[in-house]
């Protein structure tokens, strides 16, 4: 999501914003459209499932998208590219109509998504943020800082990296796509995950992640990417959604299974993950 907007908003000024109901998940900050007219772009980065917009008036707008949040762009696109405006959906809650013709809408059918307004200089200690762990792409995620964290911790491996304190960002699909590329039952506990298996479990994080981003996501039932397209990692999916598929690693003659944990849908092979 982050690397489709970055062409299209940043360094660019938004014209005029409009907030299309008062709240998503909580209540928009105050003056929240005054606070996004009228001022540039600086840059669009990201950290854990939060995207965060720069602006030249010393903010940042922190943008979550729940569970079903999309962030749509139509207008004029780099490359002289233009998509056609959408027709107002019912469940477009907030419009940002952008420098150059694009405009950007916030759709959310379930209203789980959230946005806020924060001080640029201090948004490290932003509540949803002071307490992140590192990106699972950056240089201080690696097979060490998880058998630190993982460290006399009977809790489940799956449950522990959905924990975003452990690492930033992970997700249910992209967690049981690599503990079957590392071999790990999603049930054993964290704390009895030999130091070698832990290297092949951070491995397989990354790669799963640039994979993932690479195809643009997954997309089961709200996803999309930014251009309304739908994402493809779905289909190289290899234990999620996959219960009663035989095992793709090769080899393995086992079954997917399904269970659930913590609420969760959890997706193995009691074959080869251990």
């Amino acid at each position: 999501m982050r690397r489709g907007l970055a062409p299209v908003i940043e360094g660019r000024v938004l014209l005029r914003t409009e907030a299309r109901r008062p709240d998503l998940r909580r209540p928009l900050p105050e003056g929240f459209a005054a606070r996004l007219t009228g001022v540039r772009i600086t840059h669009v980065g990201r950290r854990s499932k939060y995207l965060l917009v720069g602006l030249d008036s010393g903010e940042t707008l922190l943008i979550h998208l729940g569970m079903s949040g999309r962030m749509l762009i139509s207008g004029a696109m780099p490359g002289g590219f233009h998509h056609p405006h959408r027709a107002a959906e019912r469940h477009d809650h907030v419009v940002f109509e952008v420098e150059g013709g694009a405009r950007v809408t916030f759709n959310d059918a379930r209203r789980f998504g959230m946005m806020d307004l924060w001080p640029t200089a201090t948004l490290e200690a932003h509540p949803a943020l002071a307490a992140l762990g590192p990106e699972p792409l950056g240089n201080a995620f690696h097979a060490g800082h998880l058998r630190a964290r993982f460290a006399g911790r009977r809790t489940p491996v799956k449950a522990a990296l959905l924990d975003q304190r452990v690492v930033a960002g992970l997700g249910n699909i992209y967690v049981a796509e690599a503990l079957h590329r590392a071999g790990i039952s999603p049930h054993r506990a964290a704390g009895r995950i030999a130091p070698a298996r832990l290297d092949a479990l951070a491995e397989a994080i990354r790669a799963v992640l640039d994979e993932a981003i690479a195809a643009g996501g997954a997309s089961l039932r709200d996803h999309r990417r930014t251009d309304g397209e739908l994402g493809y990692f779905q289909h190289s999916f290899r234990v999620y959604d996959r219960a009663g598929h035989p095992c793709a690693r090769p080899g393995c003659a086992g079954t997917i299974r399904r269970a659930v944990q913590a609420g969760r849908s959890s997706y193995w092979c009691p074959s080869c993950q251990r």
